[in-house]
Protein backbone atom coordinates (compact mmCIF):
# COMPACT_ATOMS: atom_id res chain seq x y z
CA UNK A 1 0.00 0.00 0.00
CA UNK A 2 1.19 3.52 -0.76
CA UNK A 3 1.25 5.53 2.46
CA UNK A 4 2.91 8.78 1.33
CA UNK A 5 4.12 10.69 -1.70
CA UNK A 6 7.46 12.46 -1.87
CA UNK A 7 6.78 14.92 -4.67
CA UNK A 8 4.06 16.78 -6.56
CA UNK A 9 4.52 14.77 -9.75
CA UNK A 10 3.59 11.51 -8.01
CA UNK A 11 0.69 13.14 -6.13
CA UNK A 12 -0.66 14.63 -9.36
CA UNK A 13 -0.47 11.37 -11.30
CA UNK A 14 -2.12 9.49 -8.43
CA UNK A 15 -4.85 12.04 -7.75
CA UNK A 16 -5.42 13.77 -11.10
CA UNK A 17 -4.06 11.29 -13.69
CA UNK A 18 -2.02 14.19 -15.09
CA UNK A 19 1.19 16.14 -14.50
CA UNK A 20 2.82 19.26 -15.88
CA UNK A 21 6.27 17.72 -15.38
CA UNK A 22 5.95 14.12 -16.57
CA UNK A 23 5.49 13.74 -20.35
CA UNK A 24 1.87 12.95 -21.23
CA UNK A 25 2.76 9.68 -22.97
CA UNK A 26 4.01 8.31 -19.61
CA UNK A 27 0.99 9.19 -17.45
CA UNK A 28 -0.88 5.91 -17.94
CA UNK A 29 2.14 3.68 -17.28
CA UNK A 30 3.09 5.70 -14.19
CA UNK A 31 -0.44 5.41 -12.78
CA UNK A 32 -0.53 1.68 -13.58
CA UNK A 33 2.74 1.06 -11.76
CA UNK A 34 1.60 3.05 -8.72
CA UNK A 35 -1.72 1.17 -8.72
CA UNK A 36 0.16 -2.13 -8.62
CA UNK A 37 2.24 -0.78 -5.72
CA UNK A 38 -0.87 0.36 -3.85
CA UNK A 39 -2.47 -3.10 -4.01
CA UNK A 40 0.73 -5.04 -3.35
CA UNK A 41 2.26 -5.88 0.01
CA UNK A 42 5.65 -7.36 -0.92
CA UNK A 43 8.41 -6.53 -3.36
CA UNK A 44 8.11 -10.07 -4.72
CA UNK A 45 4.45 -9.37 -5.53
CA UNK A 46 5.54 -6.22 -7.32
CA UNK A 47 7.96 -8.27 -9.42
CA UNK A 48 5.28 -10.82 -10.29
CA UNK A 49 2.31 -8.49 -10.77
CA UNK A 50 4.39 -5.69 -12.20
CA UNK A 51 5.52 -7.34 -15.37
CA UNK A 52 5.21 -4.40 -17.73
CA UNK A 53 8.23 -4.53 -20.04
CA UNK A 54 11.46 -3.23 -18.51
CA UNK A 55 10.14 -2.54 -15.01
CA UNK A 56 13.76 -2.82 -13.73
CA UNK A 57 13.00 -3.07 -10.00
CA UNK A 58 16.24 -2.33 -8.16
CA UNK A 59 17.64 -0.78 -5.02
CA UNK A 60 19.61 2.44 -5.34
CA UNK A 61 23.12 2.92 -3.98
CA UNK A 62 25.13 5.49 -2.11
CA UNK A 63 23.25 8.13 -0.15
CA UNK A 64 19.95 6.65 -1.40
CA UNK A 65 20.66 3.03 -0.43
CA UNK A 66 17.32 2.74 1.38
CA UNK A 67 15.39 3.67 -1.79
CA UNK A 68 14.00 1.36 -4.49
CA UNK A 69 13.24 2.23 -8.11
CA UNK A 70 11.06 0.97 -10.95
CA UNK A 71 11.34 2.33 -14.46
CA UNK A 72 8.45 4.10 -16.14
CA UNK A 73 10.50 4.80 -19.25
CA UNK A 74 14.09 5.97 -19.04
CA UNK A 75 15.02 8.40 -17.70
CA UNK A 76 11.77 8.55 -15.66
CA UNK A 77 11.42 6.31 -12.61
CA UNK A 78 9.20 5.82 -9.60
CA UNK A 79 11.34 5.77 -6.49
CA UNK A 80 10.12 4.73 -3.05
CA UNK A 81 11.01 3.40 0.37
CA UNK A 82 9.62 0.02 1.35
CA UNK A 83 9.10 -1.22 4.89
CA UNK A 84 6.50 -3.40 6.62
CA UNK A 85 4.42 -3.93 3.47
CA UNK A 86 4.17 -0.16 2.87
CA UNK A 87 5.48 2.02 0.07
CA UNK A 88 6.36 5.51 1.30
CA UNK A 89 7.99 8.66 -0.06
CA UNK A 90 6.80 7.62 -3.53
CA UNK A 91 8.28 9.96 -6.16
CA UNK A 92 8.27 10.21 -9.91
CA UNK A 93 11.63 11.56 -10.94
CA UNK A 94 14.62 11.51 -13.20
CA UNK A 95 17.22 10.74 -10.55
CA UNK A 96 19.86 10.09 -13.22
CA UNK A 97 20.27 13.75 -14.11
CA UNK A 98 23.11 15.61 -12.47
Amino acid sequence: MITSFGNKVARDIWGKDASRTLPRNLWLRAKALMTIMHYTSTLDDLRIKGQPPSIRLHKLKGDRKDVWSVTIELPWCITFKYKNAEFSDVRIENYHKG
